[in-house]
């Protein structure tokens, strides 16, 4: 039996379960029953004055943060009752010995075997410095004490649209910037499409082919300046425009970075350096729960000799919680047309 140690810098369960997936979900969730309580005279069910629904933010995200540490105790119960050792804190690999890790405050851990899983973190622009209170994060937005007025989304990929369409359900007035022709631009054309028709319909404003050029606090709120000139005053903005890997002091230890700083791994989780491993969103490869989870079991099953199959991409299945949601299976129209090239038929 092997001895394992985990060291984290904020909660065991990272920021799947404290920051990212399980809170987003959680709040989502409290948006779904608002959109059945607006609509419930339809079914027969008159509970709304007016078709308006009452949202107290604090109790909504007192439940986001209760099941988030709620999950993380009981993950980091489940590992210690298993006999795994767990550190607060933060750690790097030595240079020049990848297998050495130094944790803060001193201690030193040699390992036969090392799994990165460092995670990443919303990427800051520029000009659009989130602080907090007006401008925030995706990570930020539990802090608030009261719905906005008028909330700007910059940024309409999965994590733009999803809190978009919770937003809206909750009676937020939206305004949703894309840098692209449309919203969610990785997924299937038609299925966006869908999404982006059904957003106009209940309220959204959508600016496609938009870039914000900055965002700036104001009295009561933000200003977003666009790279062509227009303006947008609302009282908050969300700042979804991707994620950035934390990655520091890896190459510095031997560890092969690709040109985004992203972990380069194989299909079995290895890095450059010989029993050190990286799974989860810090190597880049579908930034999925699902998918990292799965990283790191083919990458300890590889470690330790056992037959393992590589990660399968065509595979995996996502869900975008929209409203309504979109699924998907494996590769989408679109990577199938780029990757397969069809010939005449004579």
């Amino acid at each position: 039996m092997g001895r394992v140690t985990i060291v984290e810098a904020e909660a065991v369960g990272g920021a799947c379960v404290v920051a990212d997936c399980v809170p987003s979900k959680t709040f989502i969730a409290s948006s779904d029953v608002a959109t059945s309580l607006r609509h419930g005279s339809a079914l027969g069910i008159n509970g709304t004055l007016a078709g308006r629904v009452d949202v107290d933010l604090a109790a909504v995200h007192a439940r986001v943060r209760d099941l988030a540490k709620a999950q993380s105790r009981d993950i980091g119960d489940g590992l210690v009752s298993h006999g795994v050792r767990i550190l607060n804190g933060t750690a790097q690999l030595r240079t020049g010995n990848p297998h050495v890790v130094e944790v803060e405050g001193g201690e030193s851990l040699e390992a036969d075997i090392v799994l990165i899983a460092t995670g990443a973190t919303p990427r800051v622009v520029r000009g659009a410095e989130p602080d907090g209170e007006r401008i925030l994060t995706w990570r930020q937005v539990y802090d608030l004490k009261e719905l906005p007025e008028h909330l700007v989304v910059i940024g309409s990929g999965v994590t733009g649209a999803e809190f978009a369409s919770a937003y809206l359900a909750m009676g937020v007035p939206v305004t949703l910037v894309s840098s692209r022709d449309r919203v969610m631009p990785h997924e299937d054309r038609d299925a966006a499409e869908h999404i982006e028709n059904v957003f106009t319909r209940q309220g959204m404003a959508i600016l496609s082919n938009a870039r914000a050029d900055a965002v700036r606090r104001i009295e009561n709120g933000v200003r977003v300046e666009l790279q062509d000139g227009r303006v947008i005053e609302a009282s908050h903005a969300l700042m979804t425009v991707g994620s950035v890997p934390n990655t520091a002091g890896l190459a510095e230890a031997g560890v092969e970075l690709d040109d985004r700083d992203f972990v380069a791994v194989d299909r079995v989780s290895r890095t450059s350096v010989r029993g050190v491993y990286a799974a989860g969103d810090c190597t880049g490869v579908l930034m999925l729960a699902s998918v990292a989870a799965m990283q790191g079991r083919i990458a300890m099953w590889h470690a330790l000799g056992e037959a393992v199959q590589p990660l399968r991409r065509q595979t995996v299945a996502a869900n975008v919680f929209t409203d309504p949601e979109i699924a998907s299976v494996g590769l989408g129209q679109s990577s199938v047309r780029r990757r397969v090239r069809c010939r005449p038929v004579r």
